[in-house]
C-alpha cells in the first residue's frame, strides 16, 4: 500500500515531546558534533602526514567499513538483547577510541595506520549503536511518529554537520589537532549519561531468546523475501558507493583545486551540512507535493550534479553551492530509504533489516572511498568525480526498475497468538514440527486460491516456516494440502507470534475458499525416526482451527 502524504502525520518536532527520545537525541547531537570535529581533524591531519591520495580517501573507509562486517551481527544482538544495553556498549567503544586517539596524538604526530585503526575501532562502536538506536525509535515512540523521528535524527545530525566542520577547521587552525581530539573524547560522555538515565517500555516475549546465529538467519531470510526492503537496500548501497566520493575526496578538492586550508575545508563541509539541514526542514513539504520514491530519485540527481560541478570550479562560493545541493540530496536519500525499511519491517526483525541495510550501505561507502581514491590517484581527481556522477544518475534511473514502496504504519504490527492445546507434553526444543492445512477448493476458485497461496508462502517462509509446499490430491483433485516445518516447537510458536494482523487476514481469505464442512483442518505433528535408539513413535496431534 502506498503511503498517503495527506494522511494525519505528526510534525517533525513531535517526537521531542518524549523525554527519553529527547534526551538521547540531544546527547547524540553533542556526540556527533565531537565526531565531526574529530573526523575533520583526522582528514586534514592525514593530508599533512601522508602524501598518498588513497590514504586520505581511506579515512572515510576506516570508519564505515566496520558497519559492513559487524552490522548484521549487531542487528541480531539488538533484536535479541536489550537495545538500550547495546547502545551503551557501542557508545563506550566510541569513547574509548576517541580517548586513545587523543592520547596518541598528544604523545606524537601519530602514524597514518594508527589513525585509520582507531577510526576503525570507533566505526565498530557505531556499527553496534546505529541498529539498536534506530530500532529503539519504534519502542520509544508511537509508530505514527517514526517517520518524523527518522527525519529529525537526520536533520539533527545535519544541523551539527553545518557547524561541526567549521568549528573543527577553526580549532585546527588556531589550537591544533590535539584540542579537536580532546573535545571529541569529552563529547562522547553525553550519550553514555543519557542512555544510563533513560528507560522505556519494550514489549516482552514469553518465548526464550533466539540464538544469535538463528536470529541472523531469520533476518537474512526475511529480508531476502521482502521485495520492498530489497529494493531500498540495493538503491541505498549503490547510492553509498557513488555519493561517498563527495566527502572522501573533498580534502583533495580543497588542497589541489581551491588551494585552501583547514578553514576552507571546514566551511565547505558546513555548506554540505546547511544543504542537508534545509532539505530536512522542507522534507515534509516535499513529501506532500511528490511521491517519496520520486523524491529519492531526484535526490540522487542532486548528488550527481554536485559530483559533476566540484572538479570543474576553482571558485569557493560555487563549490559551496554545489555542496549544499549535494547535502540536500544526501539527507533526502538516506532519510527516505531509512523510513521505507523501518515501516516495511515488523518490530521482531526491524533491528536486523536495518543492520543489513547499514552493512551494505556502509560497505558500499567503504568500497566507494577506496574506488574513487584509487581512480583519483591513478588517473585524475576530475575523472573520479565525473565517474561517480554517472553512477548516481544510474541510481536515480533505477527508480523505474526497483521502486521503493511505503507502507502504512498499522500493517506490520504483530498480532496475538494463542497456542493450541496439545495431547502430548512437548519441551521448547521438541521437533521438528510438521504443519498441514487441508483445503477443499472448487474449480472456479482455483486461480484466486493459488494467487493467495503464493503470498501465503512468502509470508510464512519469511516468518520462519521451512520446506513450504502445496500439494494436490491425485485421487480427489479438489483437496489441497499446505505443508511446512519448523525445527522446534519454540520455532513454531515464534513463527506464529511474528505474523501480523494483515498476515492473518490472508489466512481468513484462504479459509473462505474452503468448500467443505467447517474450517480447513490443521494437523500438527512431530517427526519421529524409526531406529531402535529412538523413543517409540508419537501419535499425531490434530488441531482444527480457522
Amino acid at each position: 500500500m502506498q503511503h498517503d502524504p495527506h494522511s494525519a502525520v505528526s510534525t517533525t518536532l513531535a517526537p521531542l515531546r518524549n523525554r527519553a527520545f529527547r534526551a538521547i537525541w540531544t546527547a547524540t547531537q553533542i556526540s556527533s558534533l565531537g565526531w565531526l570535529i574529530q573526523t575533520t581533524a583526522i582528514s586534514w591531519l592525514m593530508t599533512t602526514i601522508s602524501a598518498s591520495d588513497l590514504m586520505v580517501a581511506l579515512v572515510q573507509a576506516s570508519s564505515t567499513l566496520p558497519a559492513f562486517f559487524l552490522s548484521i551481527v549487531a542487528g541480531a544482538i539488538a533484536d535479541s538483547f536489550s537495545r538500550r544495553g547495546v547502545m551503551f556498549a557501542g557508545h563506550f567503544l566510541i569513547a574509548l577510541a576517541s580517548l586513545t586517539l587523543a592520547i596518541s596524538v598528544a604523545l606524537g604526530p601519530g602514524s597514518p595506520w594508527l589513525i585509520l585503526g582507531l577510526g576503525f575501532l570507533a566505526g565498530c562502536g557505531f556499527a553496534l549503536t546505529d541498529p539498536a538506536w534506530h530500532a529503539s525509535v519504534g519502542d520509544i515512540l508511537e509508530k505514527r511518529d517514526v517517520p518524523a523521528a527518522v527525519t529529525l535524527m537526520s536533520v539533527g545530525y545535519n544541523i551539527v554537520r553545518s557547524t561541526g566542520p567549521a568549528i573543527g577547521g577553526a580549532i585546527l587552525a588556531f589550537l591544533g589537532p590535539l584540542a579537536a581530539f580532546v573535545l571529541a573524547a569529552l563529547s562522547d560522555l553525553a550519550p553514555l549519561a543519557a542512555i544510563s538515565r533513560s528507560k522505556w517500555h519494550v514489549r516482552s516475549s514469553s518465548l526464550p531468546r533466539e540464538r544469535v546465529v538463528t536470529a541472523i538467519q531469520d533476518g537474512l531470510r526475511f529480508t531476502a523475501m521482502s521485495s520492498e526492503i530489497k529494493a531500498a537496500i540495493v538503491r541505498g548501497t549503490f547510492f553509498g558507493v557513488a555519493s561517498i566520493s563527495i566527502l572522501a575526496l573533498l580534502p583533495l578538492i580543497v588542497r589541489d583545486h581551491l588551494l585552501g586550508g583547514p578553514i576552507v575545508y571546514g566551511a565547505l563541509l558546513a555548506a554540505f551540512g546547511v544543504g542537508a539541514f534545509s532539505a530536512g526542514l522542507s522534507s515534509s513539504y516535499l513529501r506532500r507535493i511528490m511521491p517519496q520514491d520520486r523524491l529519492i530519485a531526484l535526490a540522487s540527481v542532486a548528488c550527481g550534479t554536485c559530483c559533476f560541478l566540484l572538479p570543474l570550479t576553482t571558485s569557493i562560493p560555487v563549490a559551496a553551492l554545489a555542496l549544499a545541493v549535494g547535502g540536500a540530496g544526501w539527507l533526502l536519500t538516506w532519510t527516505g530509504v531509512d523510513v521505507a525499511i523501518q515501516l516495511s519491517s515488523p518490530r521482531w526483525v526491524v533491528g536486523r533489516t536495518l543492520s543489513i541495510y547499514y552493512a551494505l550501505s556502509y560497505g558500499g561507502m567503504a568500497a566507494g572511498s577506496w574506488i574513487w581514491g584509487a581512480v583519483a590517484q591513478n588517473y585524475s581527481l576530475t575523472m573520479a568525480f565525473e565517474s561517480a556522477a554517472v553512477v548516481l544518475m544510474l541510481v536515480a534511473a533505477a527508480a523505474f526498475v526497483l521502486p521503493i514502496e511505503f507502507w502504512e504504519e498499522s500493517e506490520k504490527e504483530a498480532s496475538e497468538f494463542v497456542p493450541p492445546s496439545l495431547a502430548l507434553d512437548l519441551t521448547p526444543r521438541s521437533g521438528p514440527i510438521v504443519v498441514k492445512v487441508e483445503y477443499a477448493i472448487a474449480e472456479q476458485d482455483l486461480e484466486d486460491f493459488l494467487e493467495c497461496m503464493r503470498e501465503r508462502r512468502r509470508i510464512q517462509s519469511r516468518a520462519g516456516a521451512r520446506n513450504w509446499t502445496l500439494q494436490r490430491n491425485l485421487l480427489t483433485p479438489t483437496l489441497w494440502t499446505e505443508t511446512f516445518r519448523t525445527p522446534t516447537w519454540t520455532d513454531f510458536l515464534r513463527m506464529n507470534h511474528r505474523l501480523s494482523a494483515a498476515d492473518q487476514e490472508l489466512g481468513q481469505r484462504l479459509a473462505a475458499f474452503h468448500d467443505g464442512v467447517g474450517a480447513p483442518e490443521t494437523v500438527l505433528a512431530i517427526e519421529r525416526g524409526t531406529t531402535p535408539s529412538r523413543a517409540r513413535s508419537q501419535p499425531i496431534t490434530r488441531v482444527s482451527r480457522p
